[in-house]
């Protein structure tokens, strides 16, 4: 999975899971960075969302989880 693919799906089961629009979560998720598998061999991506604490709670409890399934991601 790329980085691209990763945020589709975080974006796509948020507008699913919690409503809105797909634009808004977009914005409020911002960019997968990518890391090296060598400093950060067990899971090498993050996000850091930017929006209401409302909105930012709901983004993290989903990272949780689609953390576990997808530790691993390719640049992209």
């Amino acid at each position: 999975m790329t980085s691209s693919e990763l945020q589709n799906l975080i974006v796509a089961t948020l507008t699913r899971n919690a409503g809105g629009s797909r634009r808004r979560w977009r914005l409020v998720v911002g960019p997968v960075r990518v890391y090296s598998l060598g400093t950060h061999p067990h899971c090498n991506w993050s996000v850091a969302p930017s929006g209401s604490a409302g909105e930012n709670a709901v983004v993290e409890d989903l990272i949780d989880t689609i953390r576990s399934a997808h530790p691993i991601v390719a640049a992209g």
